[in-house]
């Protein structure tokens, strides 16, 4: 079963760390990956921009409207995603608890992925 892995961090996240802090989060995170590509079990993921580069199409009016970043109340961003395919659930939870990070503050949101008849609703 596909899960798919939100990573939400609060702005500024990443330039608060120091550079040893940086390059330490930066080399679990390679560890993880490494770990999840050999497994089989990376499908994919991605950093997103920065939320300033973001637009967000909300209906208003009775209309779409276009306005800058996703500015929701939130403390959090959403900065970016990893897919993976895993035998449990509980697996693909023991891989987001071991995010580096959920112990700098950010966290994992845990979702399966619906397969295209959409029978999981």
């Amino acid at each position: 079963m596909k899960y798919m892995l939100l990573i939400w961090n609060r702005p500024g996240f990443a330039e608060s760390l120091s550079e040893s802090e940086r390059t330490a989060l930066f080399g679990e995170v390679d560890e993880i990956m490494k770990e999840l590509t050999e497994s089989g079990e990376l499908v994919g993921g991605q950093a997103l921009a920065d939320p300033s580069q973001t637009r967000t199409v909300r209906l208003g009016g009775g209309q779409p409207e276009v306005t800058d970043g996703p500015f929701m109340e939130s403390k959090e961003q959403f900065a970016g995603y990893l897919m993976v395919d895993c035998d449990s659930f509980e697996r693909a939870v023991e891989i987001a608890r071991r995010w580096p990070d959920v112990r700098l503050g950010g966290a994992l949101e845990v979702r399966p992925v619906m397969d295209e008849a959409g029978t999981e609703m």
